[in-house]
């Protein structure tokens, strides 16, 4: 009798050893297709996977002309860049019936440069660029003359467009295009924040 109990309590001390063994192995194999998932994620990070020639440039100081870029790159497939002034502009900078306002004075010295405070951006394998912006004192803020005279648009065709509340596209398209002194420049469109994708969508095929 006490023969058996020791074949039996053998036999279960092996069967345990096997299923922890077993238990062990199928979390070894799980942890590596995580880590390999990991690492191929990185390597498309570092590729530029998913990357096209298209890209939308913005500015935006309240957010407006950042949700029509978004929809524009989201139509497109396009990467995005957003210039961000390295002084961040405030309410009271952007107050346009305040003649000693920060924007004021901009809009007002076209002499003026401020400087862009986002990581610089490379252009190379860009074909098309979108390139937005809020209208100020009827004009394109003078922080895209910074941008656009930093930057060599050599075989790259520039499409301009504006957020306003009222006013137009205006001469601004234009004053880009001549300070960049590259690129092929098109007419540009003004949109308000509340444009549909759909519009949008109809411009850029219009576009073409």
């Amino acid at each position: 009798m006490r023969k058996y109990i020791r074949i039996i309590t053998a036999l279960m001390l092996i069967m345990s050893v096997l299923v922890l063994t077993g238990c062990g192995g199928n979390n070894d194999s799980s942890e590596k297709v995580d880590a390999s998932e990991d690492v191929q994620t990185e390597q498309d990070a570092a590729s530029g996977a998913g990357s096209g020639d298209t890209l939308v440039v913005y500015f935006s100081a309240t957010g407006i002309t950042k949700g029509v870029a978004e929809k524009i790159a989201s139509i497109t497939g396009a990467d995005t860049y957003e210039i961000k002034a390295a002084k961040e502009y405030t309410d009271a900078d952007l107050d346009w019936n305040d003649p000693d306002s920060r924007t004021t004075h901009e809009q007002n010295d076209a002499s003026v440069r401020p400087e862009i405070g986002s990581d610089p951006v490379s252009l190379e394998g860009y074909k098309t660029i979108y390139i937005g912006y809020p209208i100020w004192w009827g004009e394109e803020p003078r922080i895209m003359d910074t941008f656009v005279e930093s930057h060599d648009f050599d075989g790259i065709t520039m499409i301009p467009f504006c957020t306003s509340g009222s006013s137009d596209i205006g001469k601004s398209a234009k004053n880009l295009a001549d300070k960049a002194g590259s690129g092929k420049w098109l007419d540009g469109e003004r949109f308000d924040g509340g444009v549909s994708e759909e519009e949008l969508k109809s411009w850029i095929e219009g576009l073409k």
